[in-house]
């Protein structure tokens, strides 16, 4: 079972079970290779909204990320009012994918929410030892550790959850610009987010309007070496 943790712009928080709620693949939706193969990042947007359960399903699909310990450490907090888009974009630097997008995905890490529930990430069919067991694992590797430090632990969890978000985007017909140029004390002031959370980056999504760059990417062999 995972659990979805996605807050709106207007700062209302919904959280809910994703076990058996994403549905079948359509006959619309790309293949992983081909979602992979033809996601490019694009700052330009239709200006149109988003369809709110192609959102859904796709914050769903991100949801289902692997993490160590089955943390989930992820969190989503969408942006689609105007008023605090623009506002995203000012701390954004000025760049304009953040207000062309209908939607802004601010993807952060919330390690000190994960410690404060730890059980809750404990698998059901592990019963109750699971759940003790999982309270004593997360306190004794992290406890003892400084707030940032096991933030940035967190901090990787939630990049794996970031690229999810990309690629079932894109396997939905949607493009995104995943960014790291904003000022995050601007985003926690402007979301109302603790002081501890760590950001994964902002991930402006919509349907693109101008057909952006081809990927140019490094040759297998330049990166891989088998042993």
């Amino acid at each position: 079972m995972t659990n979805a943790t996605v807050s709106t712009a207007t700062g209302s928080t919904v959280t809910g079970s994703t076990n058996a709620t994403v549905s079948a693949r359509s006959a619309t939706d790309l293949s992983t290779s081909e979602a992979i193969n033809t996601r490019v990042t694009i700052r330009k947007f239709v200006q149109e909204p988003i369809d709110q359960n192609d959102l859904r399903e796709i914050l769903e699909l991100a949801s289902r990320a692997p993490s160590a310990w089955n943390a989930q450490t992820w969190r989503f907090a969408v942006v689609q009012n105007p008023e605090i888009k623009a506002r995203l974009q000012e701390a954004a630097y000025g760049q304009p994918q953040v207000g062309s997008a209908p939607a802004v995905i601010v993807v952060y890490s919330d390690m000190e929410d994960v410690l404060a529930t730890a059980e809750e990430t404990a698998h059901p069919g592990m019963g109750d030892e699971g759940r003790a067991t999982q309270r004593q694992t997360f306190d004794r590797v992290f406890g003892g550790q400084p707030v940032a430090v096991r933030g940035q632990w967190g901090l990787a969890q939630a990049n794996i959850a970031f690229a999810f978000l990309m690629l079932a985007a894109r396997g939905k017909g949607y493009d995104t610009s995943p960014m790291l140029g904003f000022d995050p004390q601007k985003v926690r002031d402007l979301l109302g987010l603790p002081e501890h959370v760590q950001f994964a980056g902002l991930l402006p999504i919509g349907k693109r309007d101008e057909p952006g760059f081809p990927q140019h990417r490094h040759a297998t062999e330049r990166l891989v070496k088998f042993y």
